[in-house]
This record gives C-alpha cells, sequence and structure tokens, in this order.
C-alpha cells in the first residue's frame, strides 16, 4: 500500500513529492472530490493525505470515510499556513476532564 496526497498547496506537494509520495494539487471543493474519488478507487491508495483547508471543504465525504475503517487511512496534513487546530491536545484534555494546563 502506498500513500496519496491531495494538497492546494505547492509548497506541500512538491515537499511531500521529493519524499516520494505521489499526489495532486487541486485548487477547488469539486477538483478535491473528484482527486478523492480516484485515490479511494485505486486499491493501491493505503493512506490519503489531505491537506487541512481542504479536509474542512470535503468534511462530508471524508467523515464517513474515516468512520468506516477501510482503506484509504485518511490523514489531514496541516500544511505551510499551519495547522488549524494549534492547541487540540490541550483543549481535549480541558473538554474530558475539565482541567485547563
Amino acid at each position: 500500500m502506498r500513500y496519496f496526497v491531495i494538497a492546494d498547496s505547492t509548497d506541500t506537494y512538491v515537499g511531500l513529492r521529493l519524499a516520494g509520495i505521489e499526489g495532486t494539487i487541486v485548487y477547488s471543493r469539486e477538483e478535491a472530490l473528484a482527486a478523492i474519488d480516484r485515490a479511494v478507487a485505486d486499491p493501491g491508495v493505503g493512506v490519503l493525505l489531505i491537506t487541512e483547508n481542504l479536509a474542512g471543504q470535503c468534511q462530508d465525504r471524508l467523515a464517513p470515510m474515516k468512520l468506516s475503517g477501510r482503506t484509504p487511512l485518511v490523514v489531514e496534513i496541516p500544511d505551510r499556513h499551519g495547522t488549524r487546530n494549534k492547541d487540540s491536545i490541550t483543549r481535549y484534555i480541558r473538554e474530558a476532564i475539565g482541567v485547563k494546563l
């Protein structure tokens, strides 16, 4: 099984391509949905990497995929602008046990 990246940033795409990960660059929700469909249809793709911005735009398609437990495994990655969830671990702890760190 191999990785496949769907990115909206040339920098992210080129960086992962240099690491040997194939993928595509998309600039709209429609292009991202089409790329997701192609990746899911390819039985060789085991992990689908998608930038957080695109994942947010395609959440309706990605959420059932994440919950299904089937391949490809969907992983949201930050792009060069950083992560949307800068403080996610602290937030999870605060929500789970009610303690602010």
